[in-house]
């Protein structure tokens, strides 16, 4: 397999200093610092961060500036998070990115669905594509108030009346699942394209809603990266590499894996494991 220039720019290991950690929530964090090849990012694209004497780990980007600012967006869930919770400002990180395909942006009304912290990515979506769209309806879900992310950001740029919250516990907004106001929406309403992010099992049911009303589709997906460039297969789903023919994937693409997606991933290991 040949590498591009830019490929092999973006597989380069470089370090840079924490500028600034926000905390979202109890176990979410936004880290800011300066990489002039990752602030290339597009929505959708991912970078690999490593945490010294722990981990190397893929995390999506939540925005970029032009003078070479880089967010993105922890969740605590592991080893390598967990030691990244504790950094303070000014400690060292190494960063190669970024990697993967982007969303497609296109004309017309959008529908965004993000779960979780699959609202990163879709947050720098809506960002860049604001101006472009004719309107842009954000429905997202989380357990509870406090882990939903970026409410504010996104009703600032969506509208009040273009954003629909969800969440377990009935905390904040609609008391159900993220999926549950879309069969509504989409009957009522005439969406171009729907963009997703978030648990697989959600995305598959946001696939077959856009399936049913013939609507275009992508998704964001998330597999173990190793790699990032497509040698070690360990962010295998079917035929494709997650790494380099993701992460954002169509609908015809992910039926063509449909026995996955949604079912299963591999591990650090390699072996199927149900999701």
């Amino acid at each position: 397999m040949r590498l591009s220039a830019y490929r092999i720019a973006a597989n380069k290991h470089r370090t840079t200093q924490i500028l600034d950690i926000t905390t979202q929530s109890a176990t979410v964090k936004t880290y800011t610092f300066k990489d002039k090849e990752c602030a290339k990012a597009l929505p959708g694209q991912f970078l690999m961060l490593w945490i010294p004497g722990i981990d190397e780990i893929p995390l999506s980007v939540l925005d970029v500036k032009e003078d070479g600012t880089v967010f993105i967006v922890v969740k605590k869930v592991g080893e390598a998070t967990e030691a990244l919770h504790k950094m303070k400002a000014g400690e060292i990180v190494g960063v190669r990115g970024p990697f993967g395909n982007s969303f497609t942006l296109k004309k017309g009304n959008a529908l965004l669905v993000g779960g979780g912290t699959g609202i990163t990515p879709l947050l720098f979506l809506t960002k860049k594509y604001a101006s472009k769209a004719n309107r842009l309806v954000f429905v997202m879900g989380a357990k509870t108030r406090d882990d939903l992310l970026f409410v504010d950001d996104l009703e600032k740029i969506c509208g009040k009346g273009n954003l629909i919250a969800t969440t377990d516990d009935g905390s904040y907004g609609m008391k159900c699942l993220a999926t549950t106001p879309l069969e509504v929406l989409l009957a009522k309403e005439k969406f171009d394209t729907i963009y997703t992010c978030g648990p697989e099992r959600m995305m598959l049911q946001v696939l077959n809603l856009a399936e049913k009303h013939g609507i275009a589709f992508e998704a964001s997906l998330e597999r173990f990266m190793k790699c990032t460039i497509g040698l070690c297969g360990n962010c295998m789903i079917g035929k494709y590499r997650v790494c380099i023919d993701g992460p954002v994937f169509t609908s015809n693409q992910l039926k063509e894996v449909k026995a996955e997606f949604g079912f299963s991933k591999l591990d650090f290991r390699g072996r199927k494991i149900p999701l």
